[in-house]
């Protein structure tokens, strides 16, 4: 099998899982990174013998790269994307896709007009429980598509957090709060496992505890979708100790299925590790092991080898196979942009005070 040319642009926190599934994957040749900040590149030249750029077009088109994931902060996603695209190269873009709506319609159009793929990089859809409530979905098994959903992501970051980088809580900097930088991984699940269109959102955001950051610290919402579906979010970086992030859904035949992606210390990219196995905390989908039996297994798989490099690594080995087969990629930009849309509307819905109706403009 001919490999994939592949790099990297943005070496922070979270690039090095990227790129740990760069060097890894069989079908990847891991060739290049680039920062704008040049210096940020050392750590990848000596780690994994790749060349360092700090010009996204020259990195590109020197060395012929087929594919880049996008690793910089979330208002610069755009930009550097359709750099990328506009040289012809397909882009794995770093949740969430961009910090507006405008940004993500500018990579999309970028994408279709240079005939070349955008995927989105939400690593938790490859979870051992999720991909199970997945597949009951598609079996026929919980009556339809669900008819209700819910999103608890309840968790903590401290002001340490928060000065880590100077674009973190800012709107400027980081497009956003819990929503966008936490809560994004649970909002596309509820949206991947609804799958359904959103009619309109309800929406209010505040910042209780955190006074030195511009953005929200915590948000609730109410969908509806438009064939009668409806479900109910609450995010919140205000509890502290950090709890837990799940994602539950409730068929028409009245079975549940659920699962918490996230639990005790929150995971944080480049600065924490995954506490907890994720594990389908209620489940009454007939014709399955225990939840108990379930949830022992799983942990099992979870934490078979470093979960922080094995998602990272499924979700962009699915990405390169779409590419190289011509099938679908696990979550192209259309889902990211779905996610930004919700986020947005609630926002929009919050500073208005009324519902925001879909699709927004």
């Amino acid at each position: 099998m001919e490999k994939i040319k592949t790099g990297i642009i943005g070496c922070g926190k979270v690039a090095d899982m990227h790129a740990n599934a760069y060097n890894t994957l069989p079908n990847s040749d891991f060739t290049a990174v680039c920062d704008m900040y040049f210096p940020s590149t050392k750590y990848f030249v000596d780690k994994y013998g790749v060349k360092a750029y700090d010009n996204v077009t020259a990195m590109i088109r020197e060395n012929g790269l087929q594919v880049v994931s996008i690793c910089t902060p979330h208002p610069v996603h755009a930009k550097v994307a359709i750099e990328a695209l506009n040289c012809g190269c397909n882009v794995i873009v770093e949740k969430p896709l961009a910090a507006s709506l405008a940004d993500c319609d500018a990579i999309l159009e970028a994408a279709e007009r240079n005939h070349v793929q955008v995927g989105t990089l939400v690593q938790r859809r490859f979870y051992p429980p999720v991909r199970r409530i997945k597949n009951a979905i598609e079996k026929g098994e919980m009556g339809g598509k669900p008819i209700l959903g819910l999103v608890q992501m309840i968790g903590w970051r401290d002001k340490a957090y928060y000065e880590s980088n100077d674009w973190r809580g800012t709107w400027k900097g980081e497009g956003g709060g819990v929503l966008m930088s936490q809560a994004v991984h649970q909002l596309d699940m509820l949206l991947w496992l609804m799958d359904d269109e959103i009619e309109s959102v309800y929406g209010v955001w505040r910042n209780f505890n955190h006074p030195y950051i511009e953005v929200e610290d915590t948000a609730i919402a109410s969908i509806r979708f438009k064939h009668g579906a409806v479900a109910s979010i609450l995010a919140t970086n205000s509890c502290n100790p950090a709890l837990y992030g799940k994602v539950h859904v409730f068929g028409p035949n009245g079975t549940s299925a659920g699962v918490q992606t996230d639990g005790g210390q929150m995971f944080i990219a480049g600065m924490t590790a995954i506490a907890e196995a994720p594990y389908n905390d209620i489940w009454t989908v007939p014709g399955y092991p225990s939840i108990e039996e379930m949830r022992a297994a799983d942990e099992k798989e979870f934490f078979a080898e470093d979960p922080t490099l094995r998602f990272h690594r499924l979700a962009i080995g699915g990405y390169l196979d779409g590419m190289q087969n011509g099938t679908p990629v696990p979550a192209d930009g259309f889902a990211g942009r779905r996610a930004v849309e919700l986020i947005r509307a609630i926002y929009e819905s919050s500073e208005s005070g009324q519902p925001v109706k879909f699709p927004m403009k």
